[in-house]
């Protein structure tokens, strides 16, 4: 068998154990159902606002947009916590160890973000039908949307969350990335449409993947008249296959650079001064 085929083999079991286990941990099952739920909450009190001069319900437009961010942070900081804990518990060493092991290994996280990605999305979207009036989600197109948006953004954010993770060799460094990131999340007209923001802001919001994963999830999911709110008045696609793409090819041209990078510097010394580290800073 080719040895990256063999690699690539071994990292799908990785991720489907992995997976598997997300579900049998408490703190991974804590981790995916308390964010879900604190969001379903916050769009059931957004429910009797409206969207501009549509009627249309706050909270019903919130749900696709909250979708797009749930596979954005499952993208970029679940990968990003990933790398960073594995760093420093010695698995990316090992991994290092085998022949093809940081090809197998990237495999595997694949497979395990994506498949929990999936789970979160369906965690929001399913009890969102029932609560929130207004969806257009009956159509084969409706869900081929959601489909190749939910695809390309993974694409997208998951190599920016392997060069996130690569950053920082301790995890308790890593939170520091989210205050870029809820800022990015707050001029991506997520919650609030972009057109309601500050002109200056807009060309900003759309220049990361957030705004267009939003984008794409409320063209999958919100009816047609809705899109009077979207600026230009259209749900883009080209253009979010174009922004998502571009993210996608530039992130994985870059992010295995950054990677191998990564962990040539891996070594047990490494480790050893890092967890070193870690016991002065209990003691």
């Amino acid at each position: 068998m080719n040895p990256l085929a063999a690699a690539a083999r071994a990292g799908l079991r990785r991720g489907v154990i992995e997976f598997k286990q997300s579900f049998i941990t408490a703190q991974d099952l804590v981790g995916l159902v308390v964010p879900n739920l604190i969001l379903i909450i916050v769009m059931i009190f957004m429910r009797g606002s409206t969207v501009g001069t549509t009627g249309f319900s706050l909270g019903t437009m919130s749900l696709s947009g909250v979708l797009g961010m749930s596979v954005a942070f499952s993208g970029m900081m679940t990968v990003m916590q990933h790398l960073t804990i594995e760093r420093e518990d010695g698995t990316l060493l090992r991994a290092k160890a085998l022949p093809n092991g940081m090809f197998g290994y990237l495999v595997g996280k694949v497979v395990v973000v994506s498949g929990l990605t999936v789970v979160g999305l369906l965690a929001i979207l399913i009890p969102g039908l029932f609560l929130f009036d207004g969806l257009a989600f009956d159509t084969v197109g409706s869900w081929l949307t959601l489909i190749w948006v939910l695809v390309l953004g993974l694409m997208a954010t998951m190599p920016i969350g392997a060069v996130l993770g690569s950053m920082f060799s301790n995890p308790r460094n890593a939170g520091v990335t989210m205050l870029p990131v809820m800022g990015l999340v707050a001029i991506s007209g997520i919650f609030v449409p972009l057109t309601e923001m500050a002109s200056w802001l807009q060309p900003i919001g759309q220049l990361f993947p957030i705004y267009w994963l939003g984008l794409g999830m409320r063209s999958a999911l919100l009816p047609d008249q809705l899109v009077v709110v979207e600026i230009g008045q259209s749900w883009r696609h080209l253009e979010t296959v174009g922004v998502l793409g571009a993210w996608a090819i530039a992130g994985f041209i870059v992010a295995p650079i950054i990677l191998r990078r990564m962990a040539r510097r891996e070594s047990g010394a490494a480790l050893a001064q890092r967890r070193e580290k870690a016991l002065q800073r209990i003691t």
